[in-house]
């Protein structure tokens, strides 16, 4: 790459820089009623033009469902899916300005708090496994306030400029945010052991050197990372999602603790617990596979796949 192309590279990295704060400023600076509607009608615009993020789609969702969709079913589906998205990004841009009590009253934890609280009162921590569905920013707030801020994980994007503006978004909310990187998983394991909550979205295996497992009935790839985390410090491994709800509200289920006891090797154990979550996290899609935000390959049989 010459000199003059890594000029043009610049530019482009800024100039998308630039869109995303302008898009998160003025998704802040409308009135809710209009930033709604602006959102509900990108999201319609989303499933007209992303024709290849719309049969990924189809082909997840005939998974999860456990069967195939027909035509209309896959068009109606991708514009409930496609409007959450937007839903969620709309809610996402708009959080930093919401004020604390308005997150308090609009988020209801349908099931499981009390497995949160019982397991950081212990002290070892708690590694929360969390699919890409609904708006777990909004949980990540809700948390914050009510005294567990949680640590997660971020893809390094470029520019850095887009990067350090979407971290700063995230810890606005509450949320401590780690890059992902060589260093990260002794980050995590340490606050781990002083008693933190760290939450990880684990339905797809970004870097692509996961742990074989079946998942929605056929093998792929999961992260590792929860399983290992929990199994070398004790911390409680919940499995839980924020479901975007009928309005303006949110409702959280946080599921059981997986069984992480040592039975054997370390790996061997992995490649279990991750196996037990896969099958958490399969419930936990099923419940709203509408909300579930998967658009790239994520099974080998999938077009475009290259791990």
């Amino acid at each position: 790459m010459g000199e003059g192309d890594l000029s043009v590279s610049s530019v482009r990295g800024q100039a998308v820089y630039l869109v995303y704060r302008g898009l998160g400023a003025g998704m802040r600076s409308l009135p809710e009623p209009l930033a709604r509607a602006s959102a509900s009608a990108v999201g319609l615009a989303l499933t007209a033009f992303r024709r290849d993020a719309r049969a990924l789609h189809a082909r997840h969702l005939a998974r999860v469902l456990g069967r195939p969709l027909s035509d209309r079913e896959a068009r109606a589906f991708a514009r409930r899916t496609f409007r959450n998205y937007a839903r969620y990004w709309l809610e996402g841009a708009r959080l930093t300005n919401v004020p604390p009590q308005v997150i308090l009253d609009q988020l209801v934890i349908e099931s499981g708090f009390d497995y949160l609280v019982e397991h950081m009162a212990a002290g070892r921590g708690v590694v929360m496994a969390l699919p890409h569905v609904g708006t777990w920013e909004w949980g990540g707030a809700w948390l914050a306030l009510k005294g567990y801020p949680m640590t997660s994980v971020a893809e390094p994007v470029e520019p850095r400029a887009l990067y350090d503006w979407f971290v700063s978004q995230r810890e606005a909310m509450g949320l401590s945010i780690v890059p992902m990187g060589p260093g990260v998983g002794g980050t995590l394991l340490r606050r781990l052991r002083s008693g933190r909550l760290v939450g990880l979205l684990c339905d797809r295996d970004i870097m692509g050197n996961g742990v074989e497992v079946e998942f929605f009935g056929e093998r792929t790839t999961l992260p590792g990372g929860p399983a290992t985390l929990a199994l070398r410090t004790g911390a409680a491994l919940l499995p839980a999602a924020v479901y975007s709800a009928p309005g303006r509200g949110h409702t959280a289920v946080i599921m059981p603790p997986v069984a992480t006891e040592r039975t054997g090797s370390l790996r061997a154990d992995v490649t279990r617990v991750t196996q037990a979550l896969a099958a958490d996290l399969e419930t936990l899609i099923r419940r709203a596979p509408d909300q579930w935000y998967l658009f790239q390959p994520n099974w080998p049989s999938d077009p475009g796949y290259d791990r």
